[in-house]
């Protein structure tokens, strides 16, 4: 499909530019995307550049450096930190003799080792093809006509059956099919997702998003709040695949929290295309909890690289709950920040001690809850059920029991939960009533 390209290996040479875009990343950013995608960085070569070269990015005089870098160091591949036209591509390695990968190569690469559900590896596959449609050259130079006319079609009879398709228009119409067909089956994926989301609406379940750039610490986070088995590690991109939990809250009750893929700064569009059935339950849900790795010295460039994809995917305005995760590793306290109002705006915690969580939860109830209230319910000794599902939620503050054993709580709980948990539990508040305290 694509030209005739070196051959790529596991010895990676980084190339690392500053340019007055703003958006430069990190030689550390870029050393983590070779090691996530299991290659062997063996060296780096950075550059200042004021405007990027059209032919190469880096011009001629450094082209030189990596050159002699690449081959001293024998690199069999060499690793930009940026998104290189498939004209420098094609010059780079022309010139280098060496496999040449871009930030967007790089990180669908990682994306094709990761996917692990059939959704996943639809959406991987579909942006390596959006991105390969790009790259396609007359490089088949020994296939320059694969079929000609085939002398029954029409105009046949005088001669003019046509001269047939090039390799490269055979390629561009194979991927064009399969980008369709991919397509089609994500349509379904979409469809499916939508009726569930308006399940969970008819059911009143709430439902919360982790969003954060990569290697925050969402799946270890996911994994402590829903003593679930995400896969977890620290590198980035750990897990793709989107996963939902229910999560008890306390107040609130039941709702579903979903981990969705780590952001990263310049994430291809290719790649937020692709996963935009999943980037979906970020833009349906209730509250976004925002994970940021405190330890990270530019986690502040990190929150804001994250709110610029959110604002892609059109949830800017979903409300978000700011979690600066892996205090342990800064030697900070567990806490909860409030705005001027007293609503939680940041909890400092740590996912892999439990540090902070019970205050995530309670904080996390603070801001999906809208109609709490106070109220004294008296429940006869045949009513223990909703007794235990109310203990269960974490809604009694105080419990007294009659010598004729009736139980009195005074509870602190959302009023449309305490009647679902009523309806489940087969009984009827209006039966034997509850006194308003508070509203």
């Amino acid at each position: 499909m694509f030209f005739e390209r070196p051959q790529a290996g596991g010895r990676a040479l980084l190339v690392h530019v500053e340019h007055n875009d703003g958006h430069s990343g990190t030689v550390g950013e870029l050393q983590e995307l070779a090691l996530s995608a299991g290659l062997e960085p063996v060296g780096c070569v950075t550059a200042r550049r004021r405007h990027p070269d059209p032919k190469t990015w880096i011009g001629s005089g450094k082209m030189d450096e990596v050159q002699c870098s690449s081959e001293s160091l024998d690199a069999e591949l060499v690793l930009f930190d940026q998104e290189l036209t498939p004209t420098q591509e094609r010059n780079l390695e022309k010139t280098l003799k060496r496999r040449v990968l871009g930030r967007t190569g790089l990180i669908l690469h990682i994306f094709a080792q990761r996917a692990r559900t059939h959704e996943g590896k639809l959406q991987v596959e579909l942006a390596q093809l959006e991105h390969a449609s790009t790259r396609l050259v007359r490089g088949w130079t020994h296939l320059d006509r694969q079929r000609g006319a085939s002398g029954r079609g029409q105009g046949a009879a005088i001669g003019v059956g046509g001269a047939g398709e090039t390799q490269l228009e055979v390629d561009q119409r194979m991927i064009r099919t399969r980008i369709r067909q991919i397509n089609q089956r994500l349509a379904r994926v979409r469809n499916q997702r939508s009726q569930n989301r308006r399940a969970r609406m008819r059911a009143d379940v709430k439902t919360i998003s982790l969003a954060g750039y990569t290697n925050a610490g969402k799946s270890t986070l996911f994994n402590r709040l829903c003593d679930a088995d995400v896969h977890e590690a620290d590198q980035l991109f750990a897990t793709l695949d989107p996963t939902l939990r229910r999560l008890e809250i306390p107040v609130t009750g039941k709702v579903v929290l979903t981990d969705t893929v780590g952001f990263i700064r310049d994430l291809p569009h290719t790649l937020i295309d692709a996963f935009r059935a999943t980037l979906e339950e970020v833009r349906q849900a209730d509250l976004v909890l925002h994970v940021v790795d405190a330890s990270s010295p530019d986690h502040l460039d990190h929150v804001s690289e994250v709110n610029r994809v959110l604002a892609e995917i059109d949830a800017q305005e979903i409300p978000q709950l700011l979690v600066y995760n892996k205090i342990d590793l800064v030697d900070k306290a567990a806490r909860v920040d409030r705005d001027e109002t007293g609503k939680p705006v940041r909890v400092w915690a740590s996912a892999t001690r439990g540090d902070g969580i019970d205050a995530l939860l309670e904080a996390i109830g603070e801001r999906l809850s809208t109609d709490v209230i106070e109220t004294t319910l008296c429940l006869r000794p045949h009513q223990g059920q909703l007794r235990a599902r109310l203990f269960a939620l974490g809604a009694v503050m105080d419990e007294q029991i009659g010598p004729d054993g009736t139980m009195t709580l005074r509870l602190r709980i959302e009023e449309r939960e305490l009647h679902r948990l009523a309806r489940h539990a087969g009984e009827d508040l209006n039966a034997f009533g509850y006194d308003y305290a508070d509203q």
